[in-house]
């Protein structure tokens, strides 16, 4: 499943540079992580229930052209593929003008809530890999 939220940039996001600061993206990503999460019935709770948790282990990320500020951004999320213990989001990041301005691939890890040790993928999870 492919799931998107639209944000707009605030001036706080900008550096001195005029543009988004490169931090900001992975911020804009997070919050499109968690829509993803919901989307899919995956929300935290329901982590925390199974006494999982997830965790970013990896970001690759590809800044392709500037936003500024006031701009609409439109951040997609969606799964691409999945380990035994690991899975990898994407995540795309479109201007109004449909023009890529970043894209990434998010690297996550499940891990046991107590023992803080990766485990596994629920199956709950797992389902939503091809």
């Amino acid at each position: 499943m492919k799931t998107s939220i639209q944000i707009e940039v605030r001036p706080t996001e900008i550096d001195v540079m005029g543009h988004v600061n490169n931090a900001k993206y992975l911020e804009y990503m997070e919050w499109s992580r968690e829509d993803w999460y919901n989307c899919t019935g995956l929300p935290f709770d329901v982590f925390t229930e199974m006494g999982v948790g997830t965790v970013t282990v990896n970001i690759n990320i590809n800044y392709r052209k500037e936003a500024k500020l006031g701009q609409k951004l439109t951040i997609s999320t969606e799964p691409i593929r999945k380990g035994r213990t690991s899975f990898v989001l994407k995540h795309e990041i479109y201007n109004e003008q449909n023009q890529l301005v970043a894209d990434a691939e998010v690297t996550c890890c499940t891990i046991d809530l107590k023992a803080r040790k990766s485990v596994p993928l629920p199956k709950e999870l797992a389902a939503h890999f091809a």
